[in-house]
């Protein structure tokens, strides 16, 4: 079925049949995607690149997970933020400074002459993308009203995941061993050019919300909550995790939620209001986003260490022995997006949870130093499993909220997301910095990541509904 067309014309105003119609009719999706493509490959572009780029700025392992952890820190602390200022003051304008802000900090991550320098950027490069990501699940959920359109934008959304996450370690290491690690960050400025000209051509202006307000008491609590809990697991590896620090980081952490939740209780315009927040399925696919996040990016960020520091592995490489995990996110996104109009979410997310679970266990049970053909198949159930729940639990979130809380529930869930993958990424890194050897690090970091996937498939069967509510409500 093809794409309906764009709600308000467009930018453009397109309204013909025939192919002219149907190639502006994919120019929204086109534009959006094109943003969270950028977004997503320098999620995972930079983990064949960061022990190149430790040696060459001389970084500690824990400069390292800085230069990993802070974009996503930064990401997932201000996604809420993003999301918030989109539903106010209009999810295209907020898009469009995301992605100016996301391309000239990339520029300055390419050009960082030390790693403290190099850190600063990619924190501003998370800003960009927390106003990136909230608005473009909202541009979509505007651009294609049609409930089979949008089903079928949301899974090509979600390829572009699989994509960017594909391309990423290749490319990264592709890159790194021929014209060095600085084109890492350079490869965004095109995309980040096209996608601004794309989006101010072909997306129609989104509604103001002048009656939104941003709650910055909420917003902060988020911002510290993120910050102290990848500082906290972060610093574990090089303190250890009985420190008095870190756990001052997690205990404030904790605070941090309670001080958010209170604040949503009380404020007269919350973020998201307490009957959203309350709600199993809402509230539910989020945790589920934050369980698949953690599994897979603390596998390739705990896999791209290992291969380079135990088995000796350049980037280009590492970026090869890695693709099998990814490659497997296209084809799980683009077959979820087409199985979920007639199976309905929960059977979606359940099974590729199953899957990834299986991936991980799998890998955990191979062995301290295993042959790599006995990891391919594990990395290939991991990374089709973590793709084909994601467009699942995406249509989960839009479909449980009304269209003026669309960009706040895109917030939410990529918050949640990103937190996992922060997560993920830093206690990898600290299992590696604290076990007896990599190998044992290593699987101790896939054994919990395997929980996490068990304890995501659980959850989605109580939370995710069993076939797909009317979209009236998203």
């Amino acid at each position: 079925m093809p794409f309906a067309k764009p709600a308000g014309g467009g930018a453009s105003g397109a309204s013909e049949a025939g192919p002219a119609g149907a190639r502006r009719s994919m120019a929204p999706l086109l534009a959006v995607c094109a943003g969270y493509f950028m977004v997503i490959l320098d999620v995972t572009i930079i983990n064949v690149a960061v022990p190149v780029v430790g040696r060459d700025l001389a970084a500690s392992l824990t400069g390292i997970q800085w230069i990993t952890d802070g974009y996503t820190m930064v990401f997932a602390g201000f996604l809420m933020t993003g999301g918030a200022l989109g539903d106010r003051l209009g999810n295209r304008r907020v898009f469009c400074s995301g992605v100016v802000v996301f391309t000239v900090s990339s520029a300055a991550c390419a050009f960082a002459p030390s790693a403290a320098f190099l850190v600063v950027a990619r924190l501003v490069e998370g800003l960009g993308a927390a106003l990136i990501v909230p608005g473009s699940l909202a541009l979509l959920q505007a651009a294609y009203p049609e409930p089979a359109a949008r089903s079928r934008a949301f899974g090509l959304w979600g390829s572009m995941a699989g994509i960017a996450a594909s391309a990423g370690p290749l490319l990264g290491g592709l890159l790194v061993s021929t014209v060095g690690w600085r084109w890492v960050f350079l490869i965004n400025l095109p995309v980040g050019v096209a996608c601004l000209i794309l989006t101010s051509r072909y997306v129609a202006l989104s509604p103001r919300r002048a009656d939104r307000a941003l709650d910055g008491p909420a917003q902060c609590a988020v911002v510290a909550a993120v910050a102290l809990l990848t500082a906290a697991l972060n610093e574990a590896g090089r303190r250890g995790w009985t420190d008095p620090a870190v756990l001052a980081g997690l205990g404030l952490a904790v605070l941090a939620v309670v001080a958010f939740l209170v604040r949503e209780r009380l404020a007269r315009s919350p973020a998201l209001p307490l009957p959203l927040l309350r709600s199993r399925t809402l509230s539910g696919a989020a945790v589920v986003g934050l369980l698949f996040n953690f599994g897979f990016y603390g596998m390739v960020f705990t896999a791209s260490l290992s291969f380079q520091h135990e088995r000796g592995f350049s980037a280009l490489r590492t970026g090869l022995a890695l693709f099998p995990a990814v490659a497997m996110t296209m084809f799980a996104s683009v077959l979820s997006g087409r199985l979920s109009r007639r199976t309905g979410d929960r059977p979606l997310v359940v099974t590729g949870m199953l899957l990834g679970a299986l991936g991980l266990g799998g890998w955990a049970a191979a062995g301290s130093d295993p042959a790599y053909g006995l990891l391919v198949a594990p990395m290939m159930a991991t990374g089709f499993g973590t793709s084909f729940a994601l467009t699942g639990s995406t249509a989960t979130v839009m479909g449980a909220v009304p269209p003026s809380y669309a960009g706040a529930a895109s917030a939410l869930f990529n918050t949640t997301r990103q937190i996992g993958s922060a997560t993920g990424v830093a206690l990898g890194g600290s299992l590696l910095a604290t076990g007896t050897g990599y190998g044992t690090g290593l699987r101790t970091s896939m054994a919990v990541g395997a929980l996490a996937y068990l304890g995501a498939a659980l959850l989605a069967w109580r939370c995710v509904p069993a076939t797909r509510a009317a979209k009236g409500g998203a």
